[in-house]
């Protein structure tokens, strides 16, 4: 048997750190066992407007007027879900990144993600685009009106005023959007053995982020008051 007088050594730190990138790999791509992952609720409201692509119409009249608009319920449901996940994801592969774990690690982590979002899109059949901030005569109260400010923000509905027909300023038949359309919630739920056990103050702190992009990015003029809430 040959015995080694020299063998090579490698230097302590470079063993653990190796050590503890190979338990991160394993640990990190780890599932749950079946029934045992983590699901969190979410609530996002306190906003008051909405962008066109929040709203839906199915009037050719409102497509030619509006620049953005979705032309359907669902297209307003797909618009408000692929937001709220890229947010999420952007912010998971931020922690991600500040923890040091590899791009395969946290892709695999993301993989095993699932986020399900709840919206009920307003419709606006007609709507009325308010160049000044003042509201003019609107004939046709039949139809749910939507007021569009600066031609991309819904701030408010003009409904039907049985006295006289018209949705005009100082007449009370202009109305702030309902509460149903200024709510977005829905479940996060992962079946990753890491975050299957963070903390609901952990995915507090995930959705908030989440929030605070969207309060500093394209729509921040619509979600600057928004707050999260999860359970």
């Amino acid at each position: 048997m040959r015995i080694l007088t020299n063998p090579v050594k490698l230097p302590i730190n470079h063993v653990i750190i190796t050590l503890l990138a190979a338990i991160t790999v394993v640990l990190g791509c780890g599932v749950t066992p079946t029934g045992q992952g983590n699901i969190r609720t979410f609530n996002v409201t306190g906003f008051t407007t909405l962008p066109v692509a929040m709203v839906y119409t199915d009037m050719s009249e409102v497509f030619a007027q509006v620049a953005g608009i979705s032309t359907s319920k669902r297209q307003a449901q797909t618009f408000v879900e692929q937001l709220v996940m890229e947010t999420v994801i952007v912010v998971l592969e931020s922690q991600g990144r500040s923890a040091l774990l590899p791009e395969e690690v946290i892709s695999a982590i993301l993989r095993q993600l699932t986020v399900n979002v709840i919206y009920e899109p307003l419709p606006c059949q007609k709507v009325f685009l308010s160049v000044t901030g003042g509201v003019r005569m609107i004939m046709e109260n039949l139809k749910e009106n939507c007021i569009i400010a600066g031609g991309n923000t819904v701030t408010g509905i003009c409904r039907k005023n049985a006295q006289n027909m018209m949705c005009m300023p100082g007449v009370m038949t202009i109305a702030a959007i309902p509460p149903q359309h200024l709510s977005i919630s829905g479940t996060i739920s992962t079946t990753n053995i890491i975050m299957a056990n963070w903390s609901r103050q952990m995915w507090q702190n995930v959705v908030n982020r989440a929030v605070r992009m969207l309060t500093s990015g394209s729509f921040k003029s619509h979600f600057f008051s928004a707050i999260a809430t999860v359970s």
